[in-house]
């Protein structure tokens, strides 16, 4: 009998795990939800349509009746409380700063950093072939997402772009969009993305951007035909690709280790500069006669130093104001190049030429203004030898850094001592005739 009662309670408790129990048929986890629970999720779904029509139904309801400085308060106190209920942050980084006129430098720093590291995860990519580098670009597409890992730490990047709201006309097609980088993180993180992560980013932004750029060769525009619309027309530049170097210069070998000395010491000299509290500057004095070098010389100094080369025509310049526009348009790592300055302003001995006119005037004494013999008189350079002496050393030189000034002339004796005096012109190199010893291979 305990046998038996004991064969019940054992069949009993394995009932569960048969098809069929009292005629109810069990259902099949893989044929998909019941009847029961359909109905549960029509409900729910109801619900939650009814929810939000109240919603929608009362926020209509307080726009048009509520006083517009109360709606702002609701308004700001609806996003403290979302704010209260959402872990996450973000901070937009625009590809225009205040100014509208130039692109964000931190912009372009995070668009390189993530072409080259989270660009492989992104969905929707673009390439490009950039004006200033070498390499094609492949970056993340608008409206896209990535992620991107720090010190254990996931954060998103967001690309995307908005209409600008300014009633402009504006002649060049896309320039009323303005681009967008958008990143996400958790609130526990913040230190460690805006202390930590963000200088990271911009510290390999630009390593790419140098790896990547172009060397170019800048021109200035004459005035009369600058583009009043755009800020950025100051210079026109193309790639620079001149094929001098040290080793096919035709130069004494030790003047030239000398110059090549020189060069690697100014680019490691950052921190000695601001020990000594002066802008990071070095200017050169190239001087000879014709054909002897100068340009080539300065194409295997841009190519050693793997700097720009900004060539400044003087004549074109207008006056003081819009050369110092000049050089605040020109960058860090570049070399500011002056050919001729003896033949491109009068300049040459001019302090000492006004002390000879004043002590000349006329003996009738007759001091009325007199016209220009040449009509276009009014069109030339007013570019003063104080102003040339602000550009090299004066307190717009401290604007950027990394920067080599280089004047060339045929005639050294006919520049004003305080042009090339050391300090502006540290270093005046001769550039003569070759001698035997320049025609060796070193």
């Amino acid at each position: 009998m305990c046998t038996k009662h004991h064969y019940i309670c054992s069949t009993k408790t394995r009932l569960p795990q048969d098809t069929k129990t009292h005629g109810i048929k069990r259902s099949n986890p893989g044929s998909g939800p019941g009847p029961a629970m359909v109905a549960m999720m029509v409900e729910r779904w109801a619900g939650l349509g009814s929810a939000v029509a109240t919603v929608l139904f009362l926020w209509s309801v307080v726009q048009k009746y509520v006083p517009p400085t109360f709606r702002l308060y609701l308004t700001v106190w609806a996003a403290k409380l979302a704010a209260c209920f959402n872990p996450y942050l973000q901070i937009t980084i625009s590809e225009y700063g205040a100014e509208r006129f130039q692109r964000s430098e931190f912009f372009l720093a995070v668009e390189a950093y993530l072409s080259d590291a989270c660009a492989r995860r992104a969905r929707k990519l673009k390439a490009e072939l950039g004006k200033d580098s070498k390499n094609l670009q492949v970056t993340v597409d608008d409206h896209e997402e990535v992620t991107d890992d720090f010190s254990g730490t996931t954060i998103w990047w967001y690309a995307s772009k908005k209409q600008s709201k300014a009633n402009v006309i504006s002649l060049y097609p896309g320039q009323d969009e303005r681009r967008f980088y958008r990143v996400v993180f958790h609130r526990r993180n913040r230190d460690l993305v805006v202390d930590s992560y963000l200088p990271f980013v911009l510290g390999e932004g630009r390593a790419v951007t140098v790896k990547n750029r172009q060397r170019r060769l800048f021109t200035n525009n004459a005035s009369r035909n600058s583009n009043p619309y755009r800020s950025n027309s100051v210079w026109s530049h193309v790639p620079f690709e001149h094929p001098a170097t040290f080793d096919t210069l035709a130069m004494h070998p030790d003047e030239k280790e000398a110059v090549v000395d020189e060069l690697m010491a100014f680019q490691e000299s950052k921190d000695y500069y601001a020990k000594v509290g002066k802008a990071w500057k070095r200017g050169y004095l190239l001087y000879g006669p014709p054909g002897t070098g100068k340009s080539t010389m300065i194409a295997a100094m841009a190519n050693f130093l793997d700097y720009d080369v900004y060539d400044l025509e003087l004549t074109a310049v207008k006056n003081n104001t819009e050369l110092r526009k000049l050089f605040i348009e020109t960058t860090g790592k570049s070399i500011i190049v002056i050919e001729d300055i003896d033949c491109s302003v009068d300049l040459t001995g001019k302090r000492r030429k006004d002390k000879k006119a004043s002590g000349d005037k006329d003996s009738d004494g007759d001091d009325k203004p007199k016209l220009p013999m040449d009509p276009d008189k009014d069109d030339a350079t007013k570019v003063t030898l104080s102003g040339l002496l602000n550009f090299i050393d004066g307190l717009w030189s401290a604007c950027g850094g990394e920067r080599i000034i280089i004047f060339t002339t045929n005639h050294k004796e006919k520049l004003d001592p305080a042009l090339i005096r050391r300090g502006r012109m540290d270093k005046h190199i001769e550039m003569s005739y070759c001698r035997f010893e320049g025609f060796k291979r070193t």
